[in-house]
């Protein structure tokens, strides 16, 4: 193997030392106000390494983005002092940083909104699922179709956030299209019945993603923006009547946009199968520049994706749950720790801090991955 994983790549003007990167993970440890917290601290500094990339856990951009209790959110100016100290501390270990800016849209619960109200979207049609409470799970409510005039506002959380992750040090932004989330469902005719301008064309239903995309931009700059889309996702009950032709669009489009990558979230066997997916190998032809997948990789199967072209960096999810020394691990090809599902979710510092870093046998091993090397 050529070994790419371990061989430098800029993303925009952001120099990264290795191609693995940290996904985005929504753990539900903030405290009081969604502000980000001394665990949540440990957890990222835990996970930095040397020129490596992480991105943060999905982060609301408004109350009604609420699908997770206990997110920690962008929304307010009391939480950028949060994210500030765990930027800084990623930045300490020579590590970068993006925030991921989310809004569930529809899959949310009215316990989860302000008020009580019902979860906004596109259109009033019901999501199949539960939305997250640190009382267990409660079932997704039907929501209300967003009015043409609340959209702009919308618009706008997205551009605050930006300037909220700007003011906290992160070296970037990326915007949450995937997973069935609010961009995803303006852009999927399954979801989006509007007869608007934000609805019907496949230019119109990618005009959401595009005006939050480009409100990201204002703030940073087109290099320091990417997106994620789960281009063969299923979850959300999200579904599209053309999924290859709406999703090149949106690559050609963010392409045209001058983004400084596009995470996609490859097919799995199971849930998200389809006879025919949209993967990274139809985007590449695309978006001429960096692209991150993601999708139960192992070192292999990452390395021979990197080999073939189609991608550039992959992201880890559920690994890098388990292993804070990940980066480690793979370079060296040691054993990994078991993930834990049922801490995934809430809880405290069990299955959240205390998975170990590997010793092995070399006794300098466990300090030099304490300090990120």
């Amino acid at each position: 193997m050529a070994d790419l994983l371990f061989s430098p790549k800029f993303v925009g003007p952001t120099r990264l030392e290795h191609r693995i990167v940290m996904a985005p993970l929504t753990r539900m440890r903030s405290g009081v106000g969604n502000v980000p917290n001394e665990l949540m601290l440990e957890y990222y500094t835990q996970r930095a390494t040397q020129g490596g990339l992480l991105i943060s856990e999905a982060s609301p951009v408004a109350l009604t983005g609420y699908g997770f209790e206990r997110a920690a959110g962008i929304y307010d100016d009391a939480q950028i002092l949060g994210w500030k100290r765990i930027t800084d501390a990623v930045h300490e270990k020579g590590g970068r940083m993006f925030l991921q800016l989310w809004h569930v849209g529809r899959q949310s619960a009215r316990v989860l909104q302000p008020d009580g109200a019902a979860p906004v979207a596109p259109s009033a049609i019901r999501a199949e699922g539960t939305a997250w409470t640190l009382n267990g799970t409660v079932p997704y409510d039907m929501p209300r179709a967003l009015e043409r005039d609340e959209i702009p506002g919308l618009v706008d959380a997205y551009r605050q956030a930006a300037r909220r992750a700007l003011q906290a040090g992160f070296d970037g932004v990326e915007i949450h299209g995937a997973n069935g989330y609010l961009p995803d469902q303006f852009l999927q005719d399954g979801t989006n019945r509007r007869t608007d301008d934000y609805g019907g064309s496949v230019e119109n239903r990618a005009r959401f993603l595009r005006e939050v995309t480009q409100a990201a931009i204002d703030v940073w700059g087109s290099d320091r923006v990417g997106v994620r889309l789960t281009p063969s996702g299923s979850y959300g009950s999200m579904s599209d009547s053309n999924r290859h032709v709406t999703f090149s669009y949106v690559a050609t489009m963010l392409d045209a946009m001058g983004i400084a990558y596009l995470h996609v979230v490859q097919p799995r066997i199971g849930a998200d199968a389809e006879r025919d997916p949209v993967d990274v190998s139809m985007l590449r032809p695309l978006f001429s520049r960096t692209i991150i997948a993601a999708g139960g990789f192992t070192r292999e199967s990452a390395e021979r994706l990197l080999e073939s072209g189609d991608a550039d960096l992959i992201a880890f999810g559920r690994d890098f749950i388990a292993n804070p020394d990940l980066v480690q691990r793979l370079r060296h090809n040691w054993p990994l720790n078991r993930y834990d599902r049922s801490t995934f979710y809430g809880g405290g510092s069990h299955g959240y801090t205390d998975y170990p870093a590997f010793k092995g046998e070399d006794p300098d091993a466990h300090e030099l991955l304490q300090r990120g090397i």
